[in-house]
């Protein structure tokens, strides 16, 4: 009994998901990045994108594999939900802006921009660097999505490596955020 108590515990340990270190209410490092929609290279500004409303901010591992591609999908799906709402949609990677230039267009179909962070600056800043079930930090992001809120603050933040809730969660608090103003 004790060694399957044991076994659970260690299981549950490897295969936990994966946790943001921002929490709602804490301020959002302000950054710049370089980000392509459509192909169309440009620098991004969360400052500025703040300034318009409410941002969804998503981290994703690496451009063009199985998750991070059906995770694409469902944003761009809901890229027009996420803009009627006062949203900016961005999602960023360790990805060189070379690799982000064809996924945006293949898996974002054009809808959204993905910024590249190939240093892991901003990512480090959110606290989205993966780490390893050894406790050591690999060179990409994990799976987290982030609503900043115009006033620069974290509205609402979820880390899960399974893409399937990331769309629904933010979206919804979102609508909750703009609810709110």
């Amino acid at each position: 009994m004790k060694r399957l108590l044991s076994a659970a515990l260690l299981l549950g340990a490897i295969a936990t998901p994966a946790f943001a270190n921002m929490k709602a209410g804490d301020k959002a490092p302000d950054f710049t990045a370089q980000a392509t929609v459509g192909g169309d290279e440009f620098t991004f500004s969360l400052a500025d994108a703040l300034k318009k409303g409410p941002v969804v901010l998503y981290f994703f591992p690496k451009a063009f594999t199985k998750g991070c591609t059906a995770e694409a999908h469902e944003f761009a799906e809901a890229a027009a939900q996420f803009k009627q709402a006062g949203a900016t949609l961005i999602g960023m990677s360790a990805d060189d802006i070379g690799t982000l230039h064809k996924f945006s267009t293949q898996e974002c179909s054009s809808k959204f921009p993905v910024a590249a962070d190939p240093d892991l600056k901003v990512i480090k800043a959110f606290d989205s660097v993966m780490v390893s079930t050894s406790s050591k930090a690999l060179n990409i992001s994990d799976r987290v999505s982030y609503v900043i809120g115009p006033d620069g603050k974290i509205a609402y933040a979820f880390a899960d490596r399974n893409p399937d809730k990331h769309v629904e969660n933010t979206l919804t608090a979102v609508k909750a955020l703009t609810k709110k103003q």
